[in-house]
């Protein structure tokens, strides 16, 4: 169903641009257009997307200061500075997995939610 509703969305963009009919057309398309995506359900989804978006862009900074006080403390501890250094660095590495874990996983969340809003638009169960 992506593959359709992508098909549908780059032939109507390239008659838009390629399109010779002139300031009139084009505004008919964009009146359109915007009737679509002022409608309820396209809305509706929209804010779903937002709302998941919003979510999904705490978790990773969250992450992200976890592991720099991970760091932090690691190179703050008791020893030599070589100790110190080796500490820093073998928890370095572990953060830097638990981000890419945590950036893996947002990712994939942000594309389920994309897919199923696409899947909805094209099947008829956004209302549209």
């Amino acid at each position: 169903m992506r593959g359709k509703a992508g098909l549908v969305v780059g032939l109507a963009i390239g008659y838009v641009l390629g399109s010779r009919a002139g300031r009139e057309r084009y505004e008919q398309i964009k009146g359109q257009w915007l009737k679509v995506w002022n409608l309820g359900p396209v809305q509706e989804q929209v804010g779903k997307v937002k709302d998941f978006a919003k979510s999904q862009a705490m978790a990773l900074p969250s992450t992200l200061w976890d592991s720099a006080v991970k760091v932090a403390q690691a190179a703050s501890s008791k020893g030599s500075a070589g100790q110190k250094l080796d500490a820093a660095v073998q928890v370095g590495k572990e953060s830097a997995d638990d981000i890419a874990k945590a950036a893996d996983t947002s990712a994939r969340a942000v594309k389920d939610v994309v897919d199923d809003v696409i899947d909805d638009a094209t099947s008829g169960q956004g209302g549209a």
